[in-house]
Formats: structure tokens, C-alpha cells, sequence
């Protein structure tokens, strides 16, 4: 009997940032080169195949089971980026609607219609939107403590930080209003608790 020994794993999390977005932007069959004083020390190979127009993750050589392809005309297919337990996908899908499937990346068609990302690189964003063409890619921030879910931003890391609220691009005409009314609910809030404002959308009709 022989025992095949499972390669070691190490989650991208604990990578540097710069890294994971070069991990992130190989395509199939692509490698990214390790070195250490300018010798090579080691190989990291992409392991996405693009498969009859879906992106799919490898599988193990024992859990290489053939699946029929699953049809998604009917719905919009929105692929995550981001690491979500499946209970959040659901959560999310079910949020969203019967018209809507939320699928990993790594399980979703390469004609996904949305593709959800962390704020990241614009390599990342790049190597991403090479792998679903078709996709509207949305850079998004999540937290839901109910779900344990914390994907912050820039803009969170700067709130958190000590500032008290970002506004949106938008035109001086439209960073008036937006400013204006953020200082209203500053000077609201005032009298009572000091509690941080939040990030502030566009006025509606702009």
C-alpha cells in the first residue's frame, strides 16, 4: 500500500500583500519565480485551469470526479474573490434574491456577471479581470460580525484611524452638497454621542 504525503499549505494571508497579488494575476500554466540573492529556491505555479469557458480550481488526483456542467443563463452569477465560508455566500445569495447565485471564484464560470473584490492592486484588479472578461468587477469592503466576514480597505483602515468620514469622486458641485451635508449630521450629532460618521454616497440624482 502506498501513502501519498499531502504537500505542506500556507494561506495567502499570511503573505505580503505585494506578493499575493503577483500569486493572483498568473494565468494558467504560468509560474512565479522564488529566488534568494539572486538564486532560484523556489516555484509557484498557477493552479487555475480555464476549462470549457469555467474557471475551476485543480483538484487532488483522488478527487478528480467528473461533474457536469452547471448552466447559469437563468441567473447573475456573482464570483468572490475573497475567502467566504459557504454559510456567507449563502447569506449573501439569499439577500440578494432568487436571481442571483453567489459562487467562489474558483468555482464560478469564466462569464461570471459580477466578480466582488477587496480593495488590492491595480495588478490584482488587472489579473482578475483577464480571468472574467465579462464580469463588472465591484471593489468592495465587508464586515459582518455575525458571520465572522472583515474585509477592510484603505478608506476603513483611515476611518479607523481617526478620520471622520470619506466622501466618494465626485465634482465640486457634487463635493458641495456631499460636504454640507456631512457637516449637518456632524453638527446633529453634537449634542449627543460622538460617534464616527460614516462613509457618505452621492446625493441621489447625481
Amino acid at each position: 500500500m502506498v501513502i501519498r504525503k499531502r504537500a505542506p499549505r500556507v494561506d495567502v494571508g499570511r503573505l505580503p500583500g505585494d506578493v499575493v497579488a503577483l500569486i493572483d494575476a498568473l494565468e494558467p500554466g504560468e509560474n512565479l519565480i522564488l529566488t534568494r540573492d539572486g538564486a532560484s529556491i523556489a516555484t509557484i505555479s498557477s493552479t487555475i485551469d480555464v476549462v470549457r469557458g469555467a474557471v475551476v480550481e485543480r483538484a487532488e488526483p483522488d478527487e478528480a470526479d467528473e461533474q457536469p456542467p452547471i448552466d447559469y443563463e437563468s441567473v447573475t452569477v456573482v464570483a468572490t474573490a475573497m475567502e467566504l465560508s459557504a454559510a456567507a455566500r449563502v447569506a449573501l445569495s439569499t439577500q440578494l434574491g432568487a436571481d442571483y447565485v453567489v459562487l467562489d471564484m474558483h468555482a464560478a464560470p469564466a462569464t461570471a456577471d459580477v466578480l466582488l473584490v477587496p480593495a488590492g492592486s491595480p495588478q490584482l484588479i488587472a489579473g482578475l479581470r483577464s480571468m472574467f472578461p465579462e464580469a463588472r468587477v465591484v471593489v468592495t469592503e465587508i464586515e459582518d460580525d455575525e458571520l465572522g466576514v472583515q474585509y477592510h480597505g484603505p478608506v476603513r483602515r483611515l476611518l479607523d484611524a481617526g478620520a471622520d468620514a470619506y466622501l466618494p469622486p465626485a465634482s465640486l458641485r457634487v463635493l458641495a452638497r456631499q460636504l454640507d451635508h456631512t457637516l449637518s449630521q456632524g453638527r446633529e450629532l453634537a449634542g449627543g454621542a460622538t460617534e464616527p460618521l460614516q462613509i457618505e454616497s452621492a446625493p441621489a440624482g447625481d
